[in-house]
C-alpha cells in the first residue's frame, strides 16, 4: 500500500505547485502544523537534485516567517491559541521550567531545537510568550532552520541517487523511518523540553 504511495508523492514533488506547497508547509510547521516540511523537501530534492539548494532556501525563508507568526502567537495570543497549542503537544505543565531555562539558555534552546525533529513551533511560541529578543530570535531562526534544511538538501543532492533507489524499492520502510523520527522528536521534546 505505502509503496504505491511513492509515485503519487513523487508526482506531487515534481508538480507545478510543489514550491508553493513546500513554502506553505514550512510556514505552517513553524507556528501550528504538526507535519515537518521534510515530507516535501526530500522527494522534491530527490526528484530534482540540481534544485535542492533552491528548495532548502524556500523552506528556510518560509519557516522563519512562520516562526515569526509562532512568536506572535506566543506574545499576543498565548492565553487563547498559544496555550491551546502548547497543551495540545503536552507541554502545558512544563512552562515554568521552560521559562527558567530560557532565561539562561534561550539562544542555545533556539539553535538546538531548530535543527532537531523536536517541533519548532514550541520554540517559536515559547520565545514570543517569554518576550525573547525578537531580532535575535529571527537571526537564530535563520541560522538553525537554514542549517537543518540545507543539510537535508545537501545530503539529498550528493547522495540522492542511492536514496532515490532505496525509496523506489521500499517506500514503506523509508516512510516508516521518517514517521518514527517525527514521533521520536515529539517524545524527546516531552521528556527534555
Amino acid at each position: 500500500m505505502f509503496n504505491s504511495l511513492y509515485p503519487r508523492v513523487r508526482s506531487l514533488a515534481e508538480g507545478p505547485h510543489a514550491e508553493r506547497a513546500l513554502a506553505a508547509v514550512a510556514f505552517a510547521e513553524s507556528s501550528f502544523f504538526p507535519i515537518p516540511p521534510d515530507v516535501l523537501l526530500a522527494p522534491m530534492a530527490l526528484a530534482n537534485p540540481q534544485r535542492a539548494w533552491r528548495y532548502a532556501l524556500i523552506a528556510t525563508v518560509a519557516s522563519v516567517i512562520g516562526g515569526m507568526l509562532g512568536y506572535a502567537i506566543g506574545a499576543m495570543l498565548y492565553g487563547t491559541v498559544g496555550q491551546w497549542l502548547v497543551n495540545l503537544y503536552g507541554y502545558g505543565a512544563k512552562m515554568e521550567a521552560l521559562k527558567q531555562t530560557y532565561a539562561e539558555w534561550g539562544w542555545l534552546v533556539i539553535l538546538i531545537k531548530g535543527v532537531t525533529p523536536i517541533p519548532y513551533k514550541l520554540v517559536t511560541i515559547t520565545s514570543g510568550l517569554l518576550g525573547y529578543n525578537f531580532p535575535l530570535f529571527v537571526a537564530l531562526s535563520i541560522v538553525t532552520r537554514g542549517a537543518r534544511f540545507f543539510l537535508v538538501a545537501g545530503a539529498l543532492h550528493w547522495f540522492g541517487e542511492p536514496l532515490r533507489t532505496a525509496m523506489e524499492r521500499n517506500f514503506a520502510a523509508v516512510l516508516g523511518a521518517f514517521v518514527a523520527m517525527v514521533v521520536a522528536g515529539f517524545v524527546i521534546a516531552i521528556k527534555v523540553f
